[in-house]
């Protein structure tokens, strides 16, 4: 049997995004006997990850891929010669929300990964291990096994197993280098414990063998979904409270301390905030209900789709605190925006808060200035004038982006914080106070700054979960 320490086994990745890239070129940099090449039918990013400035931004993830490109770690637009000559292919293609069609705003789209997998199927000509890496919806597994099922013969066998990855972006090196798990699914078949016992054996290169877990293919692929809801959950559960710390005078973070202490409860995702964004918390959820309401299970799914409705909640209460501070108009007024991703250690600006803020923000014609350290300006040009967003017109009227927190900051009449960057909170304020229009007023989305030091200043501040 092919085992994962031949020097022969071959990996390909369908897909170089924020998932594919740095989870193979770990995989290449622990496992310098295996070959891993990362496909992608564009080009342009397979160039970039050819390149000395990568597609992807992760601490850490530079020195990686360097170390390892063109000796065993390999990126390639030739999909199909590196699909037909690989023994394990890992399918990290996007599965965005569906925006039109049955489950619009709710189900995964699978066109990617259905596309994927007919091109497997289609120039394979000899045995392949198959594996979800993509985020999927519960029982995706048994959709891909019958188109490829449909292509196997004698001479070409398809096993078909479930990787999820379950990482945090800003983290994602360290979580992908030391791992809380490693979950593989798999059919309990002869044939599907052999496949299981090959990707396990890679990850044992480098992980401990009791975090590698297994489990059959539709708990692994539900594991993932879980995961991240209930992430999300404590998240929008302490954002909850957060609105009534600030109407009653309690500090959020008092709370969230004290909470955490318990044993059973944890300190961690317990730390309030403007929302949470990213590429995976609420397309998860949103997938989840899609799921329990597919499954005729109506109370699961309201319980689940009201972690979503709170995080909107939290964003729209957050606007309207800022209007009503700015003495209910913010028509013509001047906001620096500081930070544009959705985390800190991260260029994704995929659901960011700050996207909905600023949409917000220019329906009432304010005028945005904005500041992030990693994100590419022509990222924030293509998520504003997304036409939910913002016309373009709008866009030259009202935006401009800059490269620095101090001019972006100058002549505003208020900071919003939106992304946690380290950097914000280290900014000579005092110097900042000084540029900006009177009263100045900063209003801390993520609750990173010393408040009382901005109020000696002379700062107006406004911390969500704090009754300042």
């Amino acid at each position: 049997m092919l085992t994962a320490f031949s020097p022969k086994l071959k990996i390909c990745c369908i897909g170089a995004g924020y998932v594919g890239g740095p989870s193979c070129a770990v995989i290449a940099y622990k496992c310098p006997d295996i070959q891993v090449t990362i496909v992608d039918i564009n080009e342009q990013r397979i160039k970039e990850w050819n390149s000395d400035n990568l597609p992807v931004y992760e601490p850490g993830l530079d020195e990686i891929v360097f170390a390892c490109r063109g000796k065993n770690l390999f990126f390639s637009s030739d999909v199909d010669f590196h699909i037909n000559e690989a023994d394990l292919i890992f399918v990290s293609v996007n599965t965005p929300t569906k925006k039109s069609g049955l489950g619009a705003g709710f189900a995964s789209d699978l066109a990617y990964l259905e596309s994927a997998t007919r091109r497997i199927a289609k120039v394979a000509t000899s045995s392949k291990i198959v594996i979800e890496k993509s985020t999927v919806p519960c029982k995706t597994a048994e959709s891909m096994r019958a188109i490829l099922d449909a292509n196997s013969n004698d001479l070409i066998r398809f096993d078909i197993l479930s990787n999820p990855e379950f990482l945090a972006e800003g983290t994602a090196i360290n979580d992908l280098l030391h791992p809380d798990r490693v979950l593989i699914g798999s059919l309990t078949t002869p044939e599907g414990i052999r496949a299981r016992s090959v990707l396990a054996s890679v990850y044992e290169h480098w992980v401990p063998k009791e975090k590698i877990i297994t489990a059959n293919l539709w708990s692994s692929e539900l594991s993932k979904l879980a995961a991240n809801a209930l992430l999300a959950q404590r998240i929008s559960s302490i954002n909850s409270l957060s609105a009534i710390c600030e109407a009653t005078g309690a500090d959020v973070d008092e709370v969230a301390f004290a909470c955490g202490l318990d044993s059973r409860i944890g300190p961690k995702f317990l730390k309030a905030s403007v929302g949470f964004g990213g590429s995976c918390f609420q397309k998860d959820i949103l997938n989840l209900v899609y799921l329990s309401e597919s499954l005729n299970l109506p109370e699961v799914a309201a319980y689940w789709n009201q972690v979503v409705i709170m995080n909107e909640y939290q964003k729209e209460r957050f606007t309207s605190r800022i209007i009503k501070s700015l003495f209910n108009t913010i028509t013509n007024k001047n906001l620096a925006i500081f930070g544009f991703a959705f985390k800190k250690n991260t260029g994704d600006t995929r659901e960011s808060a700050a996207i909905t803020l600023i949409k917000y923000f220019l329906r009432e014609n304010a005028n945005v200035r904005i500041y992030d350290p990693k994100v590419p300006k022509e990222q924030i040009v293509r998520d504003l004038t997304d036409p939910e967003v913002a016309s373009v017109e709008k866009f030259n009227q009202r935006v401009q982006m800059f490269d620095c927190p101090y001019e972006a900051a100058k002549g505003t009449d208020a900071i919003v914080i939106v992304t946690e960057w380290d950097e914000f909170k280290v900014l000579d304020y005092q110097k900042i106070y000084g540029e900006m229009n009177k009263p100045a007023f900063v209003f801390d989305g993520r609750s990173i700054v010393d408040y009382n030091v901005l109020k000696k200043i002379g700062f107006k501040v406004s911390v969500v979960g704090k009754a300042i």
